[in-house]
């Protein structure tokens, strides 16, 4: 016997949820899951009337469906946001060129602007080129750090007051987790609810609209209109989530000094060093010292 929805208790359900065991169709998956984003950006009060708010867009499915959500409830509930799409193309020939396709099309379809920046415009420096200076094994780092920075001076060049971006709670629970592993009380710090304080090159990231949705169902959804979390989930089903919360709720004693964020002396960019990590692993780059700014003893 088919099971019925747990919301209409018409229509036979399509999935069951994680986090809270109901078994929905696709009509009431569709709106539980497009109300709770929006009940997290009002309890954060994450945006205000009238911001021009930037969706960072990869192709990716978290990010599409980020843009198509936010779009949505900026109608439904007349946020009076301006939303702008803001992608990255890092220089992978045969990967980020087929992305972008997608983000075009995403464009057309939900008609808001694009702006697209890349590593050669703002480093002078392609992942590939990058991949033949150090390999493939150090690699990841410097995509890493340059993408986070390249996020912000799109930012900056749109001039939006806030950045969205697609991460899930797996995401967002694997890097709780791996932070909690180092007591990385800073970074723990920095996965907030609400938007972080503005950064010194004038715009703010918010924290991620999907931050408490599970990967799967972003999966589902877009369908439908990582290991050591995941054998937790088979046990505990709600255990992604609880680690968010964890996160959240942790706490640091008054006489813990915490690192100051300053901006780096050569870019601007905040750092908590002289030099911002992107400007070191540059400087190593274009010195031919690929190596220079990885791992923890560095001098320029």
């Amino acid at each position: 016997m088919p099971v019925l929805c747990s919301s209409c208790v018409d229509k036979r359900a399509v999935l069951k949820r994680p986090k809270t065991g109901h078994s929905l169709c696709k009509d009431c998956f569709f709106w539980a899951f497009e109300e709770e984003v929006h009940q997290t950006i009002v309890a954060a009060e994450l945006f205000k009337h009238g911001e021009t708010v930037g969706i960072a867009a990869s192709g990716g499915k978290d990010s599409t469906v980020l843009a198509h959500v936010m779009k949505l409830l900026n109608e439904r509930y007349n946020y009076g946001l301006t939303l702008m799409l803001l992608s990255v193309d890092e220089g992978i020939t045969g990967y980020r060129d087929d992305s972008l396709e997608t983000v075009k099309r995403n464009q057309q379809q939900y008609e808001l602007p694009l702006k697209i920046v890349s590593y050669e415009e703002l480093y002078g420096w392609t992942m590939d080129a990058i991949v033949r200076q150090v390999g493939l094994k150090n690699n990841c780092t410097f995509c890493g750090v340059f993408r986070r920075q390249a996020l912000d001076r799109g930012a900056i060049m749109l001039k939006v007051d806030k950045i969205c971006t697609g991460h899930n709670a797996d995401d967002v629970a694997e890097t709780v987790l791996m932070n909690v592993l180092r007591g990385d009380i800073a970074r723990l710090r920095a996965v907030p609810p609400s938007p972080q304080p503005a950064r010194a090159t004038g715009s703010s990231r918010a924290a991620s609209r999907l931050k408490y949705a599970y990967e799967k169902e972003i999966v589902l959804y877009a369908y439908f209109k990582k290991t050591f979390l995941k054998d937790l989930e088979s046990v505990r089903p709600s255990s992604i989530m609880d680690v968010i919360h964890s996160g959240e709720n942790l706490s640091v004693r008054a006489d813990v000094k915490m690192p100051t964020q300053g901006t780096c002396a050569r870019c601007g960019y905040i750092s908590s060093q002289p030099l911002c990590k992107s400007c070191v692993l540059l400087e190593g780059l274009n010195r031919g010292l690929p190596k220079l700014g990885i791992g923890k003893h560095h001098r320029l």
